[in-house]
Order: structure tokens, then C-alpha cells, then sequence
């Protein structure tokens, strides 16, 4: 079968550092679907897994976590999934990822397509989804006022895949007021047609903007980038016993900070339930099915921004670099495979 992957991790503008390859299709056992892979999504974490970490277990690494695509026989344990079915999932941190003709995946993180959306705008979702799914109400617990803060929740990167689909899942599960930011004119309009009440400019002080708009202190706050230059500003503005979330990995994050105000604080990694094989990991194949009911209602829409072409080495690479860039909007996404 056709994959992409790596043999050496480092920049992107090397000509090895995505390749054309040929792998043997695997084969399903226990829980796995043998999944044909129609469409994938690059995230930030693509990006991050190539720049940093060598092949586990193999001389290649396989890159790719978001997948829509076609089961093609499954393990003897599957409950759920026969041949046929249209899936899209985020994979597994540990095991070979979606950029190859045919994947393996677990079931119990895996749920059943949309059925109003195509694999390339299915692709979009799975990661972001879950991202933002288990930060909301896995660890912020939104649904569960603070005890002094407004209803109010501040998303920082707004424009980015998961802060996305995190806009569009509170508006369409919550009563919060949704406070954005984002700092170039396309990606404010884009967080607006996502659903956010209010944008503001992270290139600025955030805390002077939340004054401004007179709204009061947000019980809650969700940064999905470029943490630790904001915290100073994040403590300023949220409420006393706020609850703060974070995705990113901040070199530094001065946590003391947070002491006076008795804020809790919470890591996501959607990763850990697949990763621990945690008594709850069916949780994400239960979520990325509201997720399509969602969809198929019309309450959500698709985050795909950009169709870049087939998925090949050369077109990733292209990919990695602009996720790099810091400038990408919504999700890119990659459709089939060269015949």
C-alpha cells in the first residue's frame, strides 16, 4: 500500500523529511478496523511528532491522526463496524498513523461519518472535535457555572482548527457568551461565521479588551496557543475560581500565578484515553457520533478551509509548512491517494 512517512525527524524543508513509501497492508485483530482511507487532516501535532521524534519501532514513521474512509474488514472483538460502514476518527499518538492507503484503529475511538458530509469535510473534525469536546466538558466542566464568573468563556487562537469547532460546539450545547480572538481581518470574520459573540486581538493586551466590553470577568478561558505569553493577561482578566484550560506546551508556565485567585487548571491531550487505554475510552467513539448527529442536524458545520490536493509527500510538506507558519485557518485537508 502507498503511505507517507519519515525516517529522520527535523524541518520540514528537507526533501526527506516527508517520502513516498510502500508499506505492507496490515491486517485487523481484536478491536481494529482495517480502514481505507479516503480523505486526512494535518494538525499541529503532525507537525511536532515529524520535527521531534524518531520512529517507534520501525525505520518509518507514519504520520496522520484525522481519517475519513471506508472499513474494509475488522478484528474478531468489533462490535460495532462492518464492512462498508463510513468512519472518521483521530487515531492514536502510539501506533502508525492515517497518511497511508490502508489504517488500523481501534473501534472505540472510531465514529460513523456524517451522513450530510463528504470524507474530505468528515476529515476536518475528528481531532479538533475531540480536542475541544473533552476540554469543554470533560475538564472546564462548562456546564457548571462558577461561582463569581459571568457566563462568559474566552477562547484564544479562535481561528485555529480546534478553536474552530470549540465556538461552534458551545453555541450550539451552551448558553455562554463566547469571547474569540484572532488578529488578522480574514480570521475575525471567520471566527464570527463560527458563531463567536465578541472578537478580540491577541496581538494586543487581552486583559484591557475584556474590560472594554463590559461584560465582566469570563468564569472561563480556553487557550489553545501561545499560552505562556498570555498568562499574565489570562490571570488579570478571569474571574476569582475561574477554571483555565490549555492544549499547547508552553516551554515555561509560571503556575503560582494562578494561586490568588484559587484557579484550577487543565491540560487537555486527547490522546490519553487511546494512549492509557483508559476504562472510559469508549467515551470518543461515543462523542464523535454526537458529533454527526450534531452534523446531520445542521447545529455544526464542517471547519475545512482548504482542499490542498492529493496526499502524497510533496503536498504535505506543503501543509506542514503553513501549519508551521501560524497562519492557517480551520483545517487543510488531503484527498486521496495517486493512482
Amino acid at each position: 500500500m502507498k503511505a507517507v512517512a519519515y525516517q529522520t525527524p527535523g524541518p520540514i524543508h528537507r526533501e526527506d523529511a516527508l517520502q513516498d513509501i510502500t508499506l505492507e497492508r496490515p491486517h485487523p485483530t481484536g478491536h481494529d478496523l482495517l480502514v481505507k482511507i479516503a480523505a486526512v487532516s494535518v494538525n499541529p501535532v503532525d507537525t511536532k511528532v515529524r520535527m521531534n521524534r524518531p520512529p517507534q519501532g520501525s525505520q518509518w514513521g507514519v504520520l496522520g491522526f484525522d481519517a475519513s474512509g471506508t472499513v474494509e474488514a475488522v478484528g474478531a472483538n468489533v462490535k460495532h463496524f462492518k464492512p462498508g460502514d463510513t468512519v472518521f476518527y483521530a487515531g492514536a499518538i502510539d501506533r502508525p498513523g492515517t497518511n497511508s492507503e490502508y489504517h488500523l484503529v481501534d473501534e472505540r475511538i472510531v465514529g460513523h461519518k456524517p451522513n450530510s458530509l463528504n470524507h474530505a469535510q468528515a476529515a476536518a473534525l475528528p481531532l479538533t472535535a475531540i480536542t475541544a469536546w473533552e476540554m469543554l466538558f470533560d475538564r472546564l466542566d462548562v456546564r457548571r457555572p462558577t461561582p463569581q464568573g459571568e457566563n462568559l468563556i474566552l477562547i484564544i487562537g479562535g481561528a485555529g482548527g480546534v478553536g474552530s469547532i470549540t465556538i461552534q460546539l458551545l453555541r450550539a450545547l451552551t448558553d455562554l457568551t463566547v469571547i474569540a480572538t484572532a488578529s488578522r481581518p480574514e480570521t475575525q470574520d471567520w471566527v464570527r461565521q463560527c458563531g463567536a459573540h465578541h472578537v478580540i486581538d491577541h496581538r494586543q493586551p487581552l486583559a484591557p479588551q475584556i474590560k472594554q466590553l463590559g461584560l465582566g470577568a469570563p468564569g472561563f478561558v480556553f487557550s489553545t496557543t501561545q499560552t505562556d505569553q498570555h498568562l499574565a493577561d489570562i490571570v488579570e482578566l478571569i474571574a476569582p475560581q475561574g477554571r483555565f484550560g490549555l492544549i499547547d506546551d508552553p516551554k515555561e508556565l509560571n503556575i503560582l500565578l494562578l494561586k490568588q485567585k484559587a484557579l484550577s487548571l487543565h491540560w487537555e491531550f486527547m490522546f490519553a484515553r487511546p494512549l492509557f487505554a483508559t476504562p472510559d475510552i469508549t467515551e470518543q467513539g461515543n462523542l464523535l457520533n454526537q458529533v454527526a448527529t450534531l452534523i446531520d442536524k445542521g447545529q455544526l458545520r464542517t471547519t475545512v478551509t482548504e482542499i490542498a490536493g492529493k496526499i502524497n509527500a510533496a503536498t504535505l510538506r506543503k501543509v506542514h509548512a503553513h501549519i508551521e507558519s501560524g497562519t492557517a485557518r480551520g483545517k487543510i485537508v488531503l484527498e486521496g491517494f495517486d493512482t
